[in-house]
C-alpha cells in the first residue's frame, strides 16, 4: 500500500463527507428556517423527543419528504462516487475503503461546521453500495424485516449494517473489508448514543405509545412502517 495515496484517500473522503447537504438545501429553500432543535411529540405522553442531528431526516421534518429524500441522495453520493472512483482507479489496494470510512467520519463530525453533523445512515449506505451493493440491499432488507417482526425500531435501523460484517467476510475473506464494516458500525453506534439512550429510557418508563405509533415519529421509521403495513407484518391501527 502506498501511504501517500492512502492518506489522500482518507483526506478526500473526510473533506467530501464533511459537506453538509442538509445545510446547503435548507439555506437554499428556506434560509430563515432553523434546521436543528426539532421537537417530536411523543404519542400519549406530555413530553417530546428533540432531534439535534443535521441530516436528511431533519430536512424532511422541516421541508417535507421531497427535500429530505434529495438530501439523503446527495449524502449517499458524496461517499459513493469518490469511493467508486478510487476502487476503479486503484485496483491493487482497497483505498476506496478509506474513502468510504472517512466519508462517514466527515458526515458525522464535519470540519466545516464545528464537527456537528448527522448520524451517518446515508453515507454508510453510500459506502456499502460502493463496497458490496448486493450485500447492502440484502442485509438492509433482513434488518428491516427482523425489526418489523420483533417490533423493535432500533433493530430495523441497526441490524442491517451489522450483518454487513459477516457478509463481507463471506464474500471477500478480507480483514480490510471486515475492519471497514466494523469501523463504520462503531461510528454509527457512537453517533446514535443519544437516541439509543432516549429510546431505552422511554421504553423503561413505558412512554411512547405502541410500536405503530412510535414508528410514526420520524420520516425514516414511517417509511419502514408503510412497508410493514403493505406486507401485513403490522397493522396501521395497532
Amino acid at each position: 500500500m502506498n501511504w501517500v495515496i492512502a492518506l489522500s484517500a482518507a483526506a478526500a473522503g473526510y473533506l467530501l463527507g464533511s459537506i453538509s447537504f442538509a445545510r446547503i438545501i435548507m439555506k437554499r429553500v428556506a434560509p430563515d428556517t432553523e434546521l436543528t432543535g426539532i421537537e417530536i411529540e411523543i404519542p400519549d405522553a406530555d413530553e417530546a423527543v428533540y432531534v439535534e442531528a443535521v441530516s436528511g431526516t431533519a430536512v424532511s421534518m422541516k421541508l417535507g419528504g421531497k427535500w429530505g429524500g434529495l438530501t439523503a441522495i446527495f449524502d449517499i453520493l458524496k461517499v459513493l462516487v469518490p469511493a467508486v472512483v478510487f476502487r476503479f482507479v486503484f485496483r491493487d489496494a482497497p483505498y476506496y475503503l478509506l474513502v468510504a470510512a472517512m466519508g462517514m467520519v466527515g458526515h458525522n463530525w464535519p470540519i466545516y461546521y464545528r464537527f456537528k453533523g448527522g448520524r451517518g445512515v446515508s453515507p454508510m449506505t453510500g459506502g456499502f453500495l460502493a463496497v458490496a451493493p448486493l450485500g447492502m440491499i440484502v442485509t438492509s432488507m433482513v434488518g428491516m424485516f427482523a425489526g418489523l417482526a420483533l417490533k423493535q425500531i432500533l433493530l430495523s435501523y441497526m441490524l442491517g449494517p451489522w450483518l454487513m460484517i459477516p457478509w463481507l467476510w463471506w464474500r471477500t475473506r478480507s480483514i480490510a473489508h471486515v475492519g471497514y464494516a466494523v469501523f463504520v458500525n462503531l461510528l454509527f453506534v457512537l453517533a446514535m448514543i443519544p437516541d439509543i439512550r432516549g429510546m431505552l429510557d422511554r421504553k423503561r418508563r413505558g412512554v411512547g405509545g405502541d410500536f405503530a405509533q412510535a414508528m410514526d415519529m420520524t420520516p425514516m421509521s414511517r417509511g419502514i412502517k408503510k412497508m410493514g403495513v403493505r406486507l401485513g407484518m403490522i397493522k396501521d391501527d395497532e
